[in-house]
């Protein structure tokens, strides 16, 4: 912070020193003799007050918002809009204050003010330009002295240049670019950055030829976004890739513009998906910034993302609230931790543990607090039940209660599509933790100002967290088969962890905001559950035998694709929103749905748990399954239909998680 502060103070030193500079040569090259004598002498008492407006204009255009060695076209448009300023001020003052009719003569004159006006854009941005120059000179020698590996970009135009400049600016290390490859036609030919575009994804086996007859042999490919989209045909590209036994990896990254980018091998689940949901980054940034964040199971494959996306956006502090020791460890050692800009912190704590959880949520005072933290494997729930009871409920009762009581701003829950109609210990827990936040929520709602919010996010199945269906999948072809599916007619919906964790920001910004928009009381009235918008169903045997073919094998001929059967606690398909629950319209929020919320009065509520506690201290698993089915609609088919494809409510269509389970 000191040294940001010392840089930006040197950029403001230099900025008045540039605009001092620029008055006094607009007076030389203008005026000569007498007449320059004069105004040199009157300079004293003009610049001290110009060098003050002249600071607050340049505040007020963010003259200092960006790195000179990030230097571009909206900063020089900036300095232009400055500058236009100024000298639009001097232009008043020569023409109301001084003119010819009071003292003869213009001080300044038109002439002279636009000489100005070029000279203060020449002197602010040519420095910010020549500065920017020396560094990209500079980060390019040090690039080209640390390549050692000889790449072929692949990509659109504009994904390339980024990927170009973040290797320019060493956010991209050891690659040496040797060519591009673009699966648009018309880029054919062109040059990017001084690298030459030599074809498209076709002539993938020519070009790597053609370079190791040249003594430049390729020895790896980097994909950027464009090359996986589903036009770009990635599965051919694969397949070539394949062939010719170079490595493909893709770019990732956690901000913009591919800073803070890095490789990542591709993986068979990057190509399974629909192009990914966008997200409105400003308003995440403009959510989280400056606040202080709480993530239960933050170790997780879907908490962990949640913490690093937090910081990405923004966030001043971050504690990490996990049960697991090696998951704590995991989580804390990532790069996007240790190198955050904010206060990072972590504490061991089982949700189950009501004292110990409101100490630490007491100590840290989170603004918001997401709840991952849970028991999700559908074969084990069904059957140890009542260790989900006791995580999936009793813990999410802790969890929302130290919220409250630390005075968060909003809590967001993450739930389950299978909680609709449930037919697992999964489903039935989780919608019961939903139930206990909305009753929560209207408690809250009810008192003036600002309380806490207490929503929840429905999950589908999310691609590389544990127990997903895909390394499963990956895990059987490795081995030679037999690659097994539960059910033929198996249809599920797919996330990946990034639109995952952007899903409950996001929801957690509309619930804030909604907070503070909507009159004390208006319970009825907010969004309760959100569900991101996941495109088309996927079959899951489709899926497998896409896999199959993308190992490089045929399905049934190289390796067999066998159906299991349906487990216990599961069903063909999944329900977005409850039959009763009611729909929300999200102004200002593309991909995301929401609903309103369907729950019992706080009293009832508190019965049914107590009946759980005392069934769970019995081990009366029946006891249990009673409360759920007075509690929670439609619990009761689970008897009746163990296995079966749910009906789907008229405006919400069947989504499902994989049949390995939540996460």
């Amino acid at each position: 912070m000191q040294q940001r502060t010392y840089k930006t103070a040197v950029m403001v030193v230099h900025d008045l020193v540039a605009t001092a500079l620029a008055v006094v040569l607009t007076f030389v090259f203008r005026f000569t003799g007498d007449a320059l004598a004069e105004r040199v002498h009157a300079l004293p008492v003009l610049l001290p007050p110009f060098l003050v407006v002249a600071g607050l204009v340049y505040g007020r255009f963010r003259l200092y918002r960006t790195k000179w060695r990030f230097a571009s076209l909206p900063d020089l448009a900036g300095i232009v809009r400055a500058a236009s300023v100024l000298a639009f001020g001097l232009l008043v003052l020569d023409y109301v204050l001084v003119s010819s009719d009071l003292y003869g003569f213009y001080f300044f004159g038109k002439i002279a003010i636009v000489l100005y006006w070029v000279l203060q854009i020449f002197l602010l941005g040519g420095t910010r330009l020549a500065f920017r120059y020396l560094k990209y000179a500079r980060s390019k020698q040090s690039s080209a002295r640390s390549a050692t590996v000889p790449t072929l970009l692949l990509g659109r135009g504009a994904d390339i240049e980024t990927l170009l400049r973040a290797i320019e600016s060493g956010s991209v290390r050891k690659l040496a670019p040797k060519g591009i490859l673009s699966p648009r036609a018309d880029e054919a030919g062109q040059t990017m950055r001084e690298v030459a575009v030599l074809g498209g994804f076709a002539d993938l086996e020519r070009v790597v030829g053609d370079l190791a007859a040249r003594g430049q042999p390729v020895r790896r490919l980097v994909a950027t976004p464009s090359a996986l989209a589903p036009e770009a045909e990635p599965d051919d590209l694969i397949a070539r890739a394949r062939r010719l036994g170079v490595p493909l990896a893709r770019v990732v990254s956690l901000g913009d513009g591919m800073r803070d980018a890095e490789l990542a091998p591709l993986e068979i689940e990057d190509l399974l998906l629909r192009p990914t949901v966008a997200i409105d980054r400003p308003r995440l940034e403009r959510f989280l910034a400056g606040k202080r964040v709480l993530v239960t199971g933050g170790g997780g494959s879907i908490g962990s993302e949640i913490c690093a996306r937090a910081l990405a956006f923004g966030a001043s502090a971050l504690m990490v609230v996990e049960s697991s020791e090696p998951a704590l460890h995991g989580i804390l050692s990532q790069p996007a931790l240790l190198n955050a800009q904010a206060e990072v912190g972590g504490t061991l704590a089982d949700i189950r543990d009501r004292e110990r959880l409101h100490a630490v949520f007491a100590e840290f005072r989170p603004d918001y607090v997401f709840h991952a933290a849970a028991l999700k494997q559908v074969p084990y729930l069904e059957r140890d039940w009542s260790e989900g009871i006791k995580t999936n409920v009793f813990g999410s009762i802790n969890v929302a209660d130290a919220s409250v009581a630390a005075g968060a701003r909003a809590l967001v829950m993450i739930s389950t599509d299978k909680a609709i109609e449930p037919v697992s210990q999964l489903g039935v827990t989780k919608r019961f933790a939903e139930m206990v936040a909305q009753a929560r929520d209207a408690e809250q709602a009810a008192i003036p100002g600002h309380p806490t919010r207490l929503i929840a996010v429905r999950f589908g199945n999310v691609l590389g967290s544990v127990g997903s269906v895909v390394p499963v999948f990956k895990a059987q072809i490795a081995r030679g088969g037999p690659v097994t599916v539960t059910h033929p007619d198996m249809v599920r919906y797919f996330m990946t962890v990034r639109e995952a964790a952007d899903l409950v920001l996001t929801a957690a910004s509309h619930a804030d905001r909604e907070a503070r928009s909507l009159a004390p009381g208006a319970a009825d009235q907010r969004a309760a559950v959100y569900v991101l918008k996941m495109g088309q169903p996927v079959k899951i045997a489709e899926m497998a035998e896409r896999m199959i073919r993308l190992a490089g094998f045929e399905p049934g001929a190289e390796i067999e694709l066998v159906f299991s059967g349906a487990r216990p606690g599961e069903r063909l398909n999944e329900i977005l929103f409850a039959r009763e629950e009611p729909r929300v319209s999200l102004d200002g929020i593309d991909g995301v749905m929401a609903a309103k919320p369907v729950f019992a009065d706080r009293a009832r509520l508190d019965a049914w748990t107590a009946a759980l506690r005392e069934a769970v201290e019995a081990g009366d698993r029946a006891a249990a399954e009673a409360v759920f089915e007075a509690a929670i609609p439609h619990f009761r088919e689970r008897f009746d239909k163990p296995v079966a494809a749910a009906p789907a409510s008229p405006d919400a269509p069947a989504l499902g998680t994989a049949d390995a389970g939540l996460c």
